[in-house]
């Protein structure tokens, strides 16, 4: 009978303290399905990943291994934004590290004639051993 007093209130916490396995009510998140999920591993290091929802969010990715040890991989993602246009970034990580390309990344202004002109005849200067 003791054993059971033990016994009995652990399974009771136990089984209220279990996740909880129903969606929250989230009025302003609504449920977004998976349309697509594709994954291939082919044992070696070598990988392909496709990841679709319903709300146009895409992943794909492509993966090797690298000459160092690492994965190389390519790929690209897209979501949706505000204004109901999609951003696209597209990515490459090796040896070389990672590359990301999209028209939404910064880039930074370009140089000024006269600072190109100055970097130019540096350069030549330290090809000729001038050095200040």
């Amino acid at each position: 009978m003791n054993l059971l007093l033990v016994v009995f209130p652990c399974l009771v916490a136990a089984v209220a303290a279990a996740p909880q396995f129903t969606r929250p009510n989230l009025p302003d998140r609504p449920f977004i399905a998976i349309v697509r999920d594709d994954r291939q591993d082919l044992g070696n290091g070598a990988f392909n990943y496709v990841f679709e929802a319903a709300n146009g969010i895409r992943e794909s990715r492509v993966g090797n291994p690298g000459s160092k040890g690492q994965s190389n991989m390519q790929g690209a993602y897209r979501f949706p934004l505000d204004d109901g246009t999609f951003a696209e970034v597209r990515y490459v990580a090796d040896e070389s590290g990672f590359r990301a390309e999209s028209p939404l990344i910064p880039t930074p202004h370009p140089l000024p004639a006269h600072a190109v002109e100055q970097i130019r005849v540096a350069e030549e200067q330290r090809r000729r051993g001038i050095q200040f």
